[in-house]
């Protein structure tokens, strides 16, 4: 699994060229490698093609699209802010080439509207519609467009800060608050059976790795716990069934039979609480590298919130599962492979603007749908 944890052996290749309790090895002699020139004048061509579209890029980006824009807006008789609203609709697409185009311009009010206080948010757009010379009685729609895309923006920022500091809160078996979500954990997945004490080794049960939870949290911190608890119980359904899969010695449809812990150690499936926080771990690197504001501006019709990433949570924990049963692992060893390749597909996917991740939840109360 992920480095955080820890959580299943490597496999250490063979040492290469071991001559131990065998004849001395035979000397050789290196001589240096000697290029011709013929063999150096493609590298200087590289290296001369590379220096000279950074150039040109260089010139573009400062001189030439800066003309385009001062052109188009005298032809449009609309700044770029307008165009982009005006032609694209709400959603990822927007919301990141507005964000774009902020962080790039020179003026220091549009810079500064992107780390904005979502509370600051509707007098930065009055102050934007005045320094672009904007009638907010000819363009009432400007202004509500430019609002709910600045939410977007910083809102994102505002739930990466939010994740973060769950991340680095460690579980504390002394926090009653930690103790009962953990418990209550305990009694969505396994509502029938009694839990016979704290420290116990039914939590392999439910994908632990040993008797105590705590020491699994480590990498994720309370946002692993936050986000199995959230998936048991708002998804309870698909949580308890990949549970039921997990613990089984094939992944087979026809496998449709009752909770049998047995043979825990010996299933070939894989650890349920300790992919969570796995797939925990990939949520928050989507988040954090930006890839997932792809998702949440089309989703997420202002600020994103925790329970926005929580649903997101929900659906990479289903369609993992249904990766895992296409992939077809011989056993869990293959685990690093599966995810990566796993979270390949994940950032293919949100490459696209116009993407959504769109589970079915039962319990949910927000629809993800593309606005």
């Amino acid at each position: 699994m992920s480095s955080h944890h820890g959580q299943f052996l490597r496999c250490r290749p063979a040492a290469v060229g071991d001559n131990r309790g065998s004849a001395a090895p035979m000397r050789t002699t290196s001589h240096p490698a000697v290029l011709s020139p013929a063999k150096k004048t493609p590298g200087i061509m590289k290296h001369f093609l590379r220096v000279l579209t950074q150039f040109f890029v260089f010139l573009y980006c400062k001189c030439l699209w800066r003309g385009l824009k001062f052109v188009a807006r005298k032809f449009t008789g609309r700044c770029e802010l307008q165009r982009i609203c005006y032609n694209n609709k709400h959603g990822a697409r927007r919301t990141l080439k507005i964000e774009s185009s902020l962080k790039y311009s020179k003026n220091e009010l549009l810079q500064s509207a992107l780390s904005a206080h979502p509370d600051k948010v509707e007098k930065i757009i009055d102050d934007i519609m005045a320094l672009k010379k904007i009638n907010p009685d000819t363009n009432p729609q400007l202004g509500i467009s430019l609002q709910a895309t600045l939410l977007q923006i910083v809102g994102y920022r505002n739930l990466v800060a939010e994740v973060e500091k769950l991340r680095r809160e460690p579980y504390d078996c002394e926090n009653e608050q930690h103790e009962e979500m953990l418990m209550k954990l305990w009694k969505e997945l396994r509502p029938d059976t009694p839990l016979t004490g704290r420290i116990s080794k039914q939590w392999c049960e439910i994908g632990f790795q040993g008797s105590d939870p705590k020491t699994d949290f480590r990498g994720m911190g309370l946002l692993g716990l936050h986000n199995l608890l959230y998936f048991a119980e708002h998804d309870k359904a698909a949580a308890l069934q990949m549970l039921h899969d997990s613990l089984l010695p094939k992944h087979n449809e026809a496998n449709m039979l009752e909770f049998e812990p047995k043979n825990v150690d010996k299933a070939i499936g894989y650890s349920f609480a300790i992919v969570g926080i796995n797939i925990t771990d990939l949520a928050y690197s989507l988040l954090v590298s930006g890839a997932l504001k792809t998702h949440l501006y089309n989703v997420a019709p202002e600020m994103a919130t925790l329970l926005h990433l929580q649903q997101t949570f929900c659906y990479l924990m289903q369609e993992f599962h249904r990766f895992w049963i296409e992939e077809d692992p011989s056993d869990i060893m293959e685990f690093n492979r599966v995810r990566a390749k796993f979270h390949r597909r994940v950032l293919r996917q949100l490459r696209d603007p116009d993407m959504a991740l769109c589970p079915r939840f039962a319990a949910s109360d927000l629809h993800l749908v593309n606005l």
